[in-house]
């Protein structure tokens, strides 16, 4: 298997509406990327760290493919320019995305 993590850092004045992020983008995404072999996107909230405090990242989504040629597929794939393009309608934090493949 292979993931890609996004995740988008908290900062004072940032905008993130939760409910087209979990609602509409992820939805375009598992619709868009399916073919290329996607087997989950799951998207999570920041609620806050171990301590109590604020939470480090707003939200996340992470993004399971069967292997890393899927993966590598899904990064290529010429819907991929129109996903980036959404994230303008949700928030104006730029994400952090990282790639991870299981150990063999």
């Amino acid at each position: 298997m292979a993931f890609i993590s996004i995740v988008y850092p908290a900062r004072d004045g940032a905008r993130f509406d939760h409910d087209y992020y979990a609602k509409t983008h992820i939805r375009m995404v598992r619709e868009a990327l399916a073919e290329t072999g996607l087997l989950d996107a799951r998207v999570f909230r920041g609620v806050s760290t171990l301590d109590g405090g604020p939470p480090p990242f707003v939200a996340m989504a992470h993004l399971t493919f069967r292997d890393e040629a899927a993966m590598r597929a899904c990064l290529e794939s010429p819907v991929a320019p129109s996903l980036h393009a959404d994230v303008a309608n949700f928030t104006d934090i730029a994400p952090v995305i990282e790639i991870y493949a299981a150990p063999e």
